[in-house]
């Protein structure tokens, strides 16, 4: 009960700090802001390393409970292996999918880097065949939920 309420008083506090940070920010003028480097430095700055640091430590605190739920449930771990497994095969089946091929700009010139066999192309590929094939199956998923649960009412 006393963990409770110091979480809360922390939360409401990082809340309060934020608020302030960003309500500076909103009470300086937009144009002062963008052409005054100082002004930046004094309104935007604390608000960007706010952020950033806000969000690393919701990182580092997501992996380190995620890790301690795997220890203290050891099922968890085979689970969480073949979900990385699977994960990995699509992964490998995207890479195979990719191409390669030249990467032209709109005046018709080969990009800096898109040179025809570039490991950046293939990897580019990659990921967008990626993000198409879980896409996929995310949709498909989501429409199999769909018709159970129309099927179950």
């Amino acid at each position: 009960m006393k963990s409770n309420k110091i979480l809360n008083i922390v939360i409401a506090a990082i809340a309060i700090l934020g608020a302030v940070l960003f309500v500076r920010v909103g009470i300086e003028d937009a144009e002062v802001i963008k052409n005054n480097a100082d002004v930046q430095n004094s309104v935007v700055s604390p608000l960007i390393s706010f952020s950033f640091w806000l969000f690393i430590a919701a990182v580092v605190i997501a992996v380190g409970l995620s890790l301690w739920t795997i220890v203290k449930n050891p099922e968890n771990l085979k689970k969480l292996l073949m979900s990385l497994a699977a994960l990995g095969v699509l992964l490998l089946i995207a890479y195979f999918i990719a191409d390669d091929n030249v990467v032209y700009d709109a005046a018709g010139k080969i990009q800096p880097g898109g040179e025809a066999g570039s490991s950046v192309n293939r990897w580019v590929g990659t990921g967008i065949w990626y993000s198409v094939i879980l896409g996929g199956l995310a949709s498909l998923f989501f429409v199999y939920d769909l018709g159970k649960g129309l099927i179950k009412s």
